[in-house]
């Protein structure tokens, strides 16, 4: 691999972002140090609005920066350069500790992998957000049976994962998402692990979930589950390609 020359990107100062805007970056980069003076700019100067009630996919190849994109929008980890807000809180300069209540009050994950606790029901996988921003137990279980209710699962909370096929896990999963009502939903492949009618059927609670004025991130590979969303945005090299409002 070549040296990298290090190279100096003045950081423009916004002093806030757009009332309407959800999650925004400016000039957005994210370098790992290889060592032995080697850089890898996985990201290079990202400027991105999304505002409140959008349903937005991020594609792009693989190396393209849409997984590191993914980890500084979900608050996993945190920019080299640049400023990112999340509903109106400036993120990209708080610590570690920060950034873990961020994650659990703004954000709703929903991964490939589902990952669910194996020995805890469905119930109990659901609560743990909860547990870990301190709600009341006679609360969490109250809020925990109304997310599985609106993902069609409330006949099976008491299941444990491995009692339950992989579409209703992913929708345990969402339901997990949904429970801190968070800014936004932010979905990593969510159908990958799923046959093509159960994944259908997940894209339709999306939907659903977005008319219901959740705002939705969608992190994908496939032309198929993108076109699900009303915008698209292409990741390649580090930089936004294209920007696409559907309809």
């Amino acid at each position: 691999m070549a040296t990298a020359e290090v190279i100096g990107i003045p950081q423009p100062q916004v002093s806030a972002p757009p009332e309407s805007c959800m999650i925004c970056t400016s000039d957005l980069w994210k370098t790992y140090d290889m060592g032995s003076e080697q850089q890898v700019h996985a990201l290079r100067g990202v400027n991105l609005q999304i505002r409140r009630n959008e349903y937005v996919a991020i594609m792009g190849p693989s190396g393209s920066g849409k997984s590191t994109l993914m980890n500084l929008i979900g608050c996993l980890d945190s920019p080299s350069q640049g400023q990112y807000w999340l509903n109106a809180q400036l993120v990209s300069e708080l610590d570690d500790d920060e950034l873990a209540r961020i994650r659990n009050k703004e954000i709703g994950f929903v991964f490939q992998t589902f990952n669910l606790l194996a020995r805890a029901t469905a119930l109990h996988n659901v609560e743990l957000p909860l547990i870990y921003g301190g709600v009341p137990a006679s609360e969490r279980a109250d809020r925990a049976k109304g997310a599985l209710t609106a993902v069609g699962m409330e006949s099976r909370m008491n299941h444990k994962p491995n009692e339950l096929s992989g579409g209703q896990r992913q929708r345990v999963a969402i339901a997990r998402a949904l429970v801190n009502r968070p800014s936004i939903i932010l979905a990593d492949e969510p159908t990958g692990n799923l046959d093509s009618q159960t994944g259908n059927e997940i894209m339709a609670l999306f939907d659903r979930l977005h008319s219901e004025g959740n705002t939705i991130v969608l992190v994908t590979h496939e032309n198929d589950i993108a076109a699900y969303a009303h915008r698209v945005v292409n990741i390649k090299d580090g930089v936004v390609e294209r920007d696409e409002v559907k309809r």
